[in-house]
């Protein structure tokens, strides 16, 4: 229930960023990037200080080398993102529809740009179920603080990306309304990611570890693979990169301060 509860809330925060598309239709190219970028730091930073950390400190005792839980999880992660990335038809920001990644398939470049921020949303849903579902076995390296701060952190990065789909949409000709509705709808996948996750790790404790490197391997793959190439694209390198330091200081803060 508090893994659906904190998900629901960072899925409210992405149809809080969509709804800016109420407010203007024009934004500087550089600001989305930047904002993007942001998110990348954010992600980074979580996959670290929220995930990887106390994996490797849960995998202690465990009957094998400290390592082997949390690079099983953090490569498993990847090679799961990897193969819904060439399985679900998505298309990245700025690129046309005949660039689009995954089956192909006859659907619009707005559903593919939708589908696109969606495929991203699932590893986040995910660490936020997995960081919430550690706390029934009342280990000292899961928290409740830090759980809570993973989800903020998710929660904040997760404004710039409905802000960064529901604005190239609107300048695609869709309403404000349908571009709000498609913006918000990306991160409806995370409730459903979170509450996976947290009942995965609630079946047996053994796995924990590897759940939680699992969702840091999976958010690395989309940083590296998605969001950090899309960022860089109006060749504003420089702002965007300290945007991304930005996003990841931010959510070291919270993990500290917090967790």
């Amino acid at each position: 229930m508090q893994a659906l509860l904190a998900t629901c809330f960072t899925w409210g925060v992405t149809a809080a960023g969509a709804a800016c598309v109420f407010l203007t239709k024009q934004v500087s190219k550089i600001f989305l990037d930047s904002m993007l970028a942001f998110a990348g730091g954010v992600m980074i930073a979580a996959s670290y200080w929220s995930l990887l950390a106390p994996a490797i400190e849960m995998s202690q005792g465990k009957g094998v080398p400290v390592w082997v839980p949390p690079l099983v999880g953090f490569l498993g992660g990847g090679v799961f993102m990897r193969l819904i990335d060439k399985i679900l038809p998505h298309l990245h920001k700025g690129l046309k529809t005949s660039e689009a990644e995954g089956i192909k398939t006859s659907l619009q470049k707005t559903t593919l740009l939708v589908l696109a921020v969606t495929l991203h949303n699932i590893p986040e849903g995910m660490a936020v179920g997995v960081a919430f579902g550690a706390l029934a076995y009342d280990l000292p390296s899961a928290s409740l603080a830090g759980a809570i701060s993973l989800a903020l952190g998710i929660g904040i990065q997760n404004f710039p990306e409905g802000f960064a789909i529901s604005m190239p949409l609107r300048r695609e000709g869709l309403s404000r309304w349908k571009s709000f509705q498609l913006g918000q709808l990306s991160g409806m996948v995370e409730p459903i990611a979170g509450v996976i996750g947290a009942a995965m790790v609630l079946v047996a404790q053994p796995v924990l570890p590897y759940a939680l490197s699992f969702a840091a391997g999976a958010m690395i793959f989309v940083v590296v693979e998605e969001v950090i190439p899309e960022a860089q694209r109006s060749g504003e390198t420089n702002i965007t990169t300290m945007s991304a330091m930005l996003g990841f200081a931010v959510m070291m803060v919270l993990d500290v301060a917090l967790g």
